[in-house]
């Protein structure tokens, strides 16, 4: 596959990166001559200094062949304007644009983004998918990541195991003696700087970060089988009204009535938009590592607070503080890759990284196959996968033990016709089901092509 990739910051650096080492053909532009140069000396693309959406720059770039465009520039209306200029001149099939300012993003202007008038695919925005991704973090206290698939009835859950965990030093074969109906599959461990996929004789252990895929009705059960048992958030501090936090906010009033939420934003005249933009969540102007506004915010009160200020320094210590001052939880917005490994040791209970969550949503759209979502798990390690298995896929009909899956591969769940099945070595995969996979990196695309529509069968 031949991708364009316009924008050579962390989302297009990662997504380029990404997809070179599946071995698509990449070029990557920029109009910085830094960061091209960067992307020539880390990556195996082709990289060159430009504006993105100048017509004779796209062409240089290969567009006359291209199979995708895929525009995250820092500037909206040049990602607009590339897959525009993408369209009429060049006809590439599918475009992607990262769109930011909410204002485009409005219900009352979705007709704008229409083939006749601005021809892109797939919109982005960073802001809404941060908002959504914490939001999905507050429905499951005591987890650091949690991610709904298959229409909600599948769950993957990040959890921390502490010395208070049950099934610690257990091998994992066993778990489905000790919780016979509990449907559960471990996926992924992350123990200090390794990360793995689990065999059945694999032991997690005290400190270890554990992705499990689970039943959506049995996750209290699984939550507590981890030694989890947290009460959901009722009250919430957001630290930071910026575009995050007010798309937070705004999810909490659309979607979790039962939820009160509270936003610090140190900057009046910000803290005054929105105010008047929300309905039930109260705003206070001042800076959220002051200790009297977070009394005033009734820290000591509330469950969860989340810091999505510009500043990954600032966020840090309101989480911080926060919690010194009886705060129970911290969701913690980290753009910086350097801070992460650092701060769950510090007693964060939960990171969102924009750049990781921007990447997944994009990559969602360029794998080919069966594809219905794909998330990233850290950097460079896996992504989960669901895929839904057709006639032709490699995997049907036949026992998982026989089918002898890829090193890096494990498939976690299967829904069909609306239940969930955790697999076992007999279990069968059936045209029409939904499968939830993850996969290393470096075997993506082997999953892809065990869920393409081979030519023979047309």
């Amino acid at each position: 596959m031949k991708v364009i990739v316009c924008g050579a910051g962390q989302v297009g650096s990662n997504i380029a990166k990404y997809l070179a080492s599946e071995g698509n053909h990449v070029t990557v532009i920029d109009q910085s001559p830094e960061l091209i140069q960067k992307i020539s000396d880390t990556l195996d693309v082709q990289a060159m200094v430009g504006f993105a959406s100048h017509p004779n720059v796209l062409e240089a770039a290969g567009a006359a062949d291209a199979d995708m465009l895929i525009a995250v520039t820092l500037a909206d209306e040049v990602n607009m304007v590339a897959c525009q200029v993408a369209a009429s001149l060049f006809n590439v099939p599918t475009k992607i644009a990262r769109v930011r300012h909410q204002s485009y993003l409005q219900p009352i202007w979705a007709d704008l983004f229409s083939r006749e008038h601005l021809p892109i695919d797939f919109i982005i925005s960073p802001e809404i998918e941060v908002a959504r991704a914490v939001s999905r973090r507050l429905q499951v206290p005591g987890a650091f990541d949690m991610i709904p698939l298959a229409d909600g009835l599948v769950k993957v859950i990040g959890v921390v195991c502490t010395d208070n965990c049950p099934i610690i030093n257990t091998p994992l074969r066993q778990l489905t003696g000790l919780f016979p109906d509990l449907a559960i599959e471990v996926v992924a461990i992350i123990r200090g700087d390794r990360q793995f996929i689990p065999g059945g004789n694999d032991q997690m252990l005290p400190g270890d970060e554990v992705y499990f895929v689970a039943d959506t009705n049995h996750v209290s059960r699984a939550m507590a089988a981890f030694g989890h048992e947290e009460r959901q958030a009722r009250r919430v501090i957001i630290v930071g009204g910026g575009n995050i936090g007010l798309c937070l906010a705004e999810e909490i009033e659309q979607n979790q009535p039962g939820v009160s939420a509270r936003i610090i934003e140190v900057d009046r005249r910000r803290a005054t938009l929105v105010a008047q933009k929300l309905k039930r969540t109260m705003v206070l102007h001042g800076d959220g590592l002051d200790p009297a506004i977070l009394e005033e915010a009734n820290v000591a009160a509330s469950e969860t607070v989340v810091a999505v200020s510009n500043s990954d320094e600032g966020n840090i210590l309101a989480s911080l503080l926060a919690k010194r001052n009886g705060c129970k939880r911290a969701i913690t917005l980290i753009n910086k890759t350097t801070y992460q490994p650092l701060v769950l040791p510090l007693g964060i209970d939960a990171v969102v990284s924009p750049r990781s969550i921007t990447v997944s949503s994009i990559l969602q759209h360029v794998r080919r196959g069966r594809i219905k979502a794909v998330h990233s798990l850290r950097e460079n390690f896996a992504e989960v996968i669901e895929a839904e298995a057709l006639e032709t896929s490699t995997l049907i009909n036949t026992p998982l033990k026989d089918i002898r899956l890829p090193e890096g591969i494990i498939v976690g769940a299967i829904v069909r016709a609306g239940k969930v099945i955790i697999p076992r070595p007999s279990t069968v995969i059936k045209p029409n089901d939904r499968v939830i996979i993850l996969a290393e990196v470096g075997q993506v695309k082997k999953v892809e092509k065990m869920f393409a529509v081979r030519l023979e069968f047309f």
